[in-house]
């Protein structure tokens, strides 16, 4: 029985070992990106360069908070004393708030969108409204009152009742 717990007790910390190597390798990969993006956006002259580049930081650096947060979780999987749940409650907590204020600002600064919409935002109007949108912005498939093409002259669901029951 003990050597199947020392084994365990190894594959465990080779397992940190790789999850810490992994949250370095995605910050690595994280300020590398960031650098061209910005370098990039200095040649092409734009203004917001810099901005974009923290964006795409950010994005690295939460993913590899997360990271670093279940490495520290997997060294106290195996045999835990207080003084280490005592540390990883401090290091979870401290991890978790910079995640949180990460994800904040990328929420705020809207580095959120999921890519489909990012490409969707590629074939927009110059006007910025999506491209098969109708000129007065409404989605292309509305109605010209504005409610969707399905829907009944009073704007409930085609298939509802008269009373609004579906």
């Amino acid at each position: 029985m003990a050597y199947a717990e020392q084994a365990v007790m190894q594959l465990v910390l080779w397992l940190r070992l790789g999850v810490d190597i992994a949250g370095a390798a995605i910050i690595a990969a994280g300020v590398l990106t960031a650098f061209v993006a910005w370098i990039q956006g200095l040649i092409r002259s734009r203004d917001d360069s810099f901005g974009e580049a923290r964006l795409k930081l950010a994005r690295y650096l939460a993913l590899a908070l997360e990271m670093q947060l279940g490495a520290d979780i997997l060294s106290t999987a195996v045999s835990p004393t207080w003084d280490q749940i005592g540390k990883l409650a401090a290091i979870a907590v401290i991890r978790t708030a910079l995640n949180y204020f990460l994800r904040r600002e990328l929420n705020e600064y809207g580095g959120h969108a999921a890519p489909g919409r990012q490409a969707h935002a590629a074939h927009a109007a110059p006007d910025g409204r999506p491209a098969d949108a109708a000129p007065d912005g409404r989605p292309a498939h509305a109605a010209p009152d504005g409610r969707p093409a399905h829907a009944a002259p009073d704007g409930r669901p085609a298939h509802a009742a008269p009373d609004g029951r579906l």
